[in-house]
């Protein structure tokens, strides 16, 4: 059941990021959280009260707050990354170290992991440099997409681990508490941003995708939710790696509607990440 979980909660957080990157291109990453993270919070908040019910206690609310900061940060940086890069190279690049972080917390909080799993680490990280790499004049994914995908892997693998910590019987309020409290950030945020620019002449912008935004918004709290249940019914270490499956769902739809291309190199980076995943999944 917990594999299970961990592979719907990716198949919906890759279609989510499909999404939001689409609308972050138009919009800006900042103003399409602004409006998928309320979205998402109206939705886990009625799966926490009507579907899945569980207890909440202080420390459950301690954990959300800190996911709740983790993940706004996470998904703004994976945002950004993918309205500047193919999507075909920054979710694989998110995806490896994603899984990375919480096989690490895992096996530091007691979790021991066969050869397998020590494999697909090294896998992973082999399909990291190769999936970064593009050759020719008309490099598409600029290196601060890259340094952006990676530093939002590392902030989605911590988001992990912390959901990890969620208590057994809080059910998904972990991860709907921290969804409020993302919004509120990212709220803030755009508040922020806006007061400064109050002074500056309107810019002319592409109307607001507010299909996109809602619909990246409820998919990534559903994919959390998910996670979280997974998480408490199956080691960190493995099910956050099969929640790292989540590009291939990207990957795809990118080819599909973005027509993306892909060098030989870059193929089988990809591949190896998905192998990388699907090895520590068999672990």
């Amino acid at each position: 059941m917990a594999a299970v979980l961990a592979l719907l909660s990716s198949l919906a957080w890759g279609t989510s990021d499909f999404l939001g990157g689409l609308a972050a291109r138009r919009v800006g990453s900042i103003r399409v959280l602004a409006v998928s993270y309320p979205a998402g919070a109206v939705l886990i908040t009625f799966l926490a009260l009507v579907i899945i019910p569980g207890q909440w206690s202080w420390s459950t609310v301690t954990i959300g707050i800190v996911a709740g900061v983790v993940g706004a940060l996470a998904i703004g940086l994976l945002y950004a990354a993918l309205s500047r890069g193919q999507m075909g190279i920054v979710s694989p690049i998110t995806a490896v170290l994603s899984g990375a972080v919480p096989v690490g917390v895992g096996v530091v909080l007691g979790e021991s992991l066969p050869i397998l799993a020590l494999v697909g680490v090294a896998v992973a990280g082999v399909a990291v440099v190769l999936v970064s790499r593009e050759s020719g004049p008309h490099r598409r994914t600029p290196i601060r997409a890259v340094v952006l995908a990676a530093a939002s892997g590392l902030a989605i693998g911590v988001y992990l681990s912390v959901i990890g910590t969620a208590p057994d019987d809080s059910g998904i309020w972990v991860a709907t508490m921290g969804r409020w409290f993302s919004t509120i950030v990212v709220v803030a945020i755009l508040a922020i941003l806006i007061y400064r620019s109050r002074s500056a002449p309107p810019a002319n912008r592409p109307s607001f995708p507010w299909n996109l935004a809602i619909a990246a918004g409820v998919l990534d709290a559903l994919a959390n939710a998910v996670f979280q249940l997974a998480a408490q019914r199956g080691l960190l270490a493995i099910v956050a790696v099969i929640g790292s499956l989540y590009p291939a769902a990207t990957v795809i739809l990118a080819r599909v509607f973005l027509k993306e291309t892909l060098s030989r190199t870059q193929v089988l980076g990809v591949t190896l990440a998905l192998l990388a995943a699907a090895t520590l999944t068999l672990a």
